[in-house]
């Protein structure tokens, strides 16, 4: 029993896992073209940061999943209002600016509030 557990946990992990890692570049990709709204882009870094909390915590449910990403969005958008030399030289370089971001935008509150209901209710579905 223990092993079919341990077997099925690797494998929610795996699947979560790509799903990372094809957010992450639909993310980058949407910040390559004008074609798609910054709006999108943000809402992706929603879905990855929900994507990478249910990894941590696989068997947690999705509300307390997607109350711990929302806060871990609002919390690093809130951070872009502190602007110390040294915070500000990490948000300078691509890495920092990509997990940090660099101004403070109501819209990406928005966003990321948008991109958590969507993994609520696409979990939601899923799940049935």
């Amino acid at each position: 029993m223990g092993m079919k557990l341990q077997n099925s946990n690797y494998k929610r992990r795996l699947i979560c896992g790509l799903w990372i890692v094809i957010v992450i570049i639909a993310g980058l990709l949407s910040r390559k073209t004008t074609l798609i709204p910054a709006i999108i882009g943000d809402a992706l870094y929603a879905v990855m940061i929900f994507l990478m909390v249910k990894f941590l915590l696989i068997h947690a449910d999705y509300r307390k999943i997607g109350l711990i990403s929302l806060s871990i969005c609002f919390l690093i958008e809130f951070s872009q209002l502190y602007n110390a030399p040294w915070i500000n030289q990490i948000r300078n370089n691509t890495f920092g600016a990509l997990v940090l971001g660099r101004g403070f935008l109501w819209t990406d509150l928005l966003a990321y509030t948008a991109g958590t209901l969507v993994c609520l209710l696409l979990s939601q579905r899923f799940r049935k």
